[in-house]
This record gives structure tokens, C-alpha cells and sequence, in this order.
């Protein structure tokens, strides 16, 4: 898989898309300075020096909900990468739908934007941020949030983004790999072993509603299960909220 490594860029998400048109196939985009980069819903994200900011950018040639459950294997690449570099007693664990959390704090933060037509995917870009020497401040993130962690912060560990993108390239291959023959259902199960707060009371908070049940887990498209006063419900998109 080719490697485009950039000592400076706005987002690796948007280099990209610039790039795909160029590119005979996958495709990873790393910075070692990214100065506008973003997280969902519109949000900024921050990268200092030392942490990692890349984006895979690939064809996927299917539906955006096929694209979508893509945001399931990155996260388990991430969280089973730094686990590689780190050692199995890295207290990591997976916030529904791409965060990673360390000590139960976020670490990482995954975005996926996509291009094409008639409900197809033609270029799908997802950008992934680690915060492995530094983190943002408390002020820095919008109330309500999970507290920013960074690995060096919680661990004292080094990792350098080349190390984290060397195991990450390799982990990331093995899920797509694994969707491929086998479909969601393994990649659904090993998220699931690694979900944080699994059978507790967790808050969903969509643009239009705030819906408040047991985390029961995710269903076969990668909705969200919640099950509280109205019963059972799927919830497609929604920021996840800790507690009652």
C-alpha cells in the first residue's frame, strides 16, 4: 500500500482527496504538522508535534453504509497497533462509533468523509488522529466531553507516528482483509470485546434528541443499541455521552 509522508498540510483529509484522482490505488497520508485539522460534526482537532495525524484513502466502490462500518476496523487497528507497540497491559478500550480511550480518557479520534454519487462511495478518506506526545487542554474540548489523554501523558511511553503507522498499515490490512471473506460479523465481535461501558447507562445525543438506556451493543449495519424507557432502539448517528 503506497505512503505519502508530508512534513506540513492543512488535513490529510483533504490532501486526500486531492490526491485521488493521481493515485492506482489505497493509499496512506501522513503529516508530521497538520494545521487545520478536523473531527466530527465540524469540530477542530488539534495536532502538536509527536502526535499522528494520517488518513487512508481508498475506492471502496459500494454503498455509504458499506463505507461506514470501514470506521469499525479502523478503530480496532488503532486500538490493537498501539497494543502491539505497547504491550497488552495498555489500558485501552473503544467508544462507540471510532474513539479509542486510554484509562478511560480519549486518545484517539477517527473521521470518515467520502465522495460519489447516487448513494455510492467513490473516494472514501479516513483520517485518523492519535494523541501520542501531547493532548489538548481541557478548554480546548467542548463541555460535556471525555477528558484528552495522551499516551506519553498516561504511560510515559514513546511512540513515533513512522512506528504507529508501520504496525497501523499492518493491522488495518488484516480487517479489511477479514471483512472481505468473512463480512461484519467478526469485526462486530472483536469491537464488542473491546467496547467501553458495555450493559451500562450511557446518553445518546442526536441533533434532534437526547435518549438515555443500556448500552447493548451494535447491530449488524453498526447502529448503536440502547435500550431504555421506549424499549429497544438502533441509533445510527449520535455523540455518546458516559453516565445517566
Amino acid at each position: 500500500m503506497a505512503r505519502h509522508v508530508l512534513d506540513r498540510v492543512d488535513s490529510t483529509n483533504a490532501e486526500a482527496f486531492r490526491l485521488a484522482p493521481t493515485l492506482g490505488g489505497p493509499a496512506w497520508i501522513m503529516a508530521r504538522e497538520q494545521q487545520a485539522g478536523r473531527g466530527r460534526r465540524g469540530r477542530a482537532w488539534t495536532d502538536p508535534p509527536g502526535n499522528f495525524a494520517a488518513t487512508l484513502v481508498l475506492r471502496p466502490q459500494g454503498a455509504a453504509a458499506d463505507a461506514a462500518r470501514l470506521s469499525f476496523v479502523a478503530a480496532l487497528a488503532v486500538h490493537d497497533a498501539l497494543r502491539d507497540l505497547c504491550g497488552p497491559a495498555l489500558n485501552l478500550s473503544l467508544k462507540w462509533p471510532n474513539d479509542v480511550l486510554l484509562n478511560g480518557g480519549k486518545l484517539s479520534g477517527i473521521l470518515l468523509e467520502s465522495s460519489g454519487a447516487g448513494g455510492q462511495v467513490a473516494v472514501l478518506a479516513i483520517g485518523i488522529g492519535v494523541n501520542l506526545a501531547q493532548a489538548p487542554e481541557p478548554s480546548e474540548v467542548e463541555a460535556g466531553a471525555l477528558r484528552p489523554v495522551s499516551l506519553a501523558g498516561e504511560t510515559g511511553l514513546t511512540v513515533t507516528p513512522d512506528d504507529l503507522l508501520n504496525a497501523l498499515a499492518v493491522r488495518f490490512d488484516e480487517g479489511m482483509r477479514q471483512m472481505a471473506a468473512y463480512g461484519f460479523a467478526p469485526i462486530r465481535a472483536a469491537w464488542l470485546a473491546r467496547a467501553a461501558r458495555l450493559g451500562e447507562t450511557i446518553t445518546a445525543r442526536t441533533g434532534t434528541a437526547e435518549i438515555t438506556g443500556r448500552f447493548d451493543g451494535i447491530d449488524e449495519t453498526g447502529a448503536l443499541i440502547l435500550t431504555g424507557p421506549r424499549g429497544r432502539q438502533a441509533i445510527s448517528a449520535a455523540d455518546i455521552h458516559f453516565g445517566g
